[in-house]
């Protein structure tokens, strides 16, 4: 049986709360910096909130659409540029693509661990290095 309480009417208070706080930072920083620099006036409160919700507005879209302007997320919009390639492909393409894939796994499943870090080393050269998360440097 449900039992009714009280702290679920605080889950509502939480991005009220949010943005007070997020408001009050946006004017304490704009009230350090921006007017020493610029020599701007100094924001108030409901001012600093509005600057917030404008570039809320700006710089995501309308409520609603996510990740920006364009929508999708950066990663997506590479995805979706690698799928209109594909799409482009002619179908004997895409199955050479396809057999060749298939080769690369093979390739790589097939090396034991020293082949391995060869193999790396001398992509990491032809690449021009590239930092991996378990790598020291």
């Amino acid at each position: 049986m449900y039992h009714f309480r009280p702290r679920h009417l605080l889950f509502p208070l939480i991005p009220i709360a949010a943005v007070a706080v997020f408001s009050l930072v946006v004017m304490l920083l704009w009230n350090a910096i921006i007017p020493g620099i610029t020599g701007w006036a100094v924001l108030s409160y409901w001012k600093a909130m509005g600057l917030l919700v404008l570039c809320k507005i700006l710089f995501s879209g309308p409520p609603g659409r996510r990740f920006g302007p364009g929508g999708g997320h950066w990663a997506g919009r590479r995805a979706g540029m690698r799928m209109a390639w594909w799409r482009n492909l002619s179908p004997e393409e895409r199955e050479q693509w396809q057999e060749r894939r298939k080769e690369w796994r093979a390739t790589w499943q097939g090396m034991d661990p020293e082949q391995r870090a060869k193999f790396k080393a001398s992509w990491k050269a032809r690449c021009g290095g590239w930092q991996e998360k378990n790598d020291p440097a």
